[in-house]
């Protein structure tokens, strides 16, 4: 019988699914206190979805010159050098899908208990956790079946959201004008602190590089799901949040959470607002779903490769690496019952920035160091786009070690730790054998 693969449709999907989450429903509250004018909000996203674009644009070259499943670990291991890919790969393992599957399972149980008080948030979070990662740990068809249909229902339920709420009549009145005070936002720190959470908002714009391996042609598919998943998003999360600015005058807003949830009860009135919220919370099931499938795989490819962590590798009958996906919910779970939510988002998007801002700048070395090696797609507009990016990004992370220097600080301390336990779990042997795979030419699908 042959091996199951992820087709087109499911890696749009994951990509979708990964990216519309968490961010969008929560981080406009945190975005306002800085920032009060509407069409710098709306510049924000605009922003955020450039930044994702440029990103997804660049990591099409790099996935389809090394399609293995992986991600940011696969390319900064051939590109720089094995601790570096290593360190990425613990940072994915310890943050990059553990974190954000926590924060997007508080935010679930939070606007569930808006709704139904008695209910207890954080035994629902962790219910969540515990089903989702029951469902993918047995069979990636199912866990395909899973992804794909949330995240349509997730779309539906969002275009629906949006319609009804372009032609709600609100109450008060938003400056969408490019006026001089709106400029004066754009150009704040206020705006550059508030982009982590934008860019957070976007994370997952990368997530089918994770289990490139197991897409079907990878080497053209891949960088068409990177693309087509960053643009659907991006013009998504720029209407909602007009949605929001539109419904909700923005006093409303400053610090709340909940913001889909004070939408929906301004568009529908309160019973139907009360629906809409609990739709908006089974949403973030999709998200939570597409994290918990597609992480794990970064984990294998780590035991795979080091010796130390061959237990990652472990997979059932069905190739799923179980042992990595209960790892990595163990640690979400650790995460839901010790931190809190806006501290949580900074330092989650503090340290990805690290490292898609290394991996985009890989395109470089990529061009130089690795001609040999057949790619079915160039980067778009190229050196422009990777450039944009880079400059972009790097203007974020100096502004939130300035702003958030503790976030920053945790940030920087994870991604020691990585480079400890590399030099604590990788033999002689290990690395011989990645200085190999690091030379050695992809083979085609």
């Amino acid at each position: 019988m042959s091996r199951h693969k992820i087709g087109f449709n499911t890696a749009v999907s994951i990509v979708i699914a990964n990216m519309i989450g968490t961010g969008v429903f929560t981080s406009l509250g945190f975005q306002v206190l800085g920032i009060e004018s509407g069409f710098a909000i709306l510049a924000l996203w605009i922003v955020g979805g450039f930044i994702a674009l440029c990103g997804a644009l660049t990591y099409g070259e790099i996935s389809s010159a090394f399609p293995e499943s992986g991600g940011e670990y696969n390319y900064l291991s051939k590109l720089y050098h094995p601790a570096i890919g290593f360190i990425s790969g613990w940072v994915s393992v310890s943050v990059g899908f553990a974190a954000p599957i926590a924060a997007a399972s508080v935010a679930l149980g939070q606007y569930v208990t808006k709704i139904y008080p008695q209910v207890n948030a954080t035994i629902l979070s962790l219910s969540v956790i515990a089903v989702i990662t029951a469902v993918h740990s047995v069979n990636l068809k199912a866990g395909s079946l899973f992804q794909r249909i949330f995240t349509v229902v997730k779309i539906v339920c969002i275009v629906m959201f949006i319609g009804f709420g372009l032609f709600h009549v609100p109450s008060h009145t938003v400056d969408y004008s490019a006026s001089p005070f709106a400029w004066k936002d754009i150009f704040s720190s206020a705006f550059a602190v508030s982009l982590i959470y934008v860019t957070y908002a976007y994370s997952g714009w990368n997530a089918a590089t994770y289990i490139s391996g197991e897409i079907e042609n990878s080497k053209k598919n891949l960088p068409r799901a990177l693309f087509v998943g960053t643009l659907v998003v991006m013009v998504i999360y720029t209407v909602l949040n007009f949605v929001f600015l539109y419904s909700v005058p923005i006093l409303e807003l400053k610090g709340v959470l909940e913001v889909g949830y004070l939408s929906a009860n301004k568009i529908f009135g309160l019973q139907v607002g009360q629906f809409m919220s609990l739709v908006i919370a089974l949403l973030l099931v999709s998200t939570i779903s597409a994290m918990v499938l597609a992480g794990p795989r970064v984990m294998q490819s780590m035991g795979n490769d080091i010796k130390g962590l061959r237990f990652f590798a472990a997979s059932n009958k069905n190739n799923v690496p179980y042992v990595a996906i209960i790892f990595q919910s163990s640690i979400a779970v650790i995460l839901v019952l010790t931190s809190s939510f806006q501290s949580l988002i900074t330092y989650v998007g503090f340290t990805l920035n690290l490292f898609t801002f290394l991996t985009v700048l890989g395109i470089f070395i990529l061009r130089v160091k690795f001609k040999h090696v057949q790619t079915t797609y160039k980067t778009f507009l190229y050196p422009v786009t990777p450039i944009l990016f880079l400059i972009i990004v790097l203007y974020i992370l100096i502004h939130i070690m300035i702003e958030r220097p503790t976030e920053s600080l945790f940030g920087l301390a994870t991604v020691l730790i990585g480079l400890l336990i590399y030099f604590l779990t990788n033999t002689k042997k290990d690395k011989t054998i990645l200085s190999i795979s690091e030379n050695a030419p992809t083979s085609p699908d």
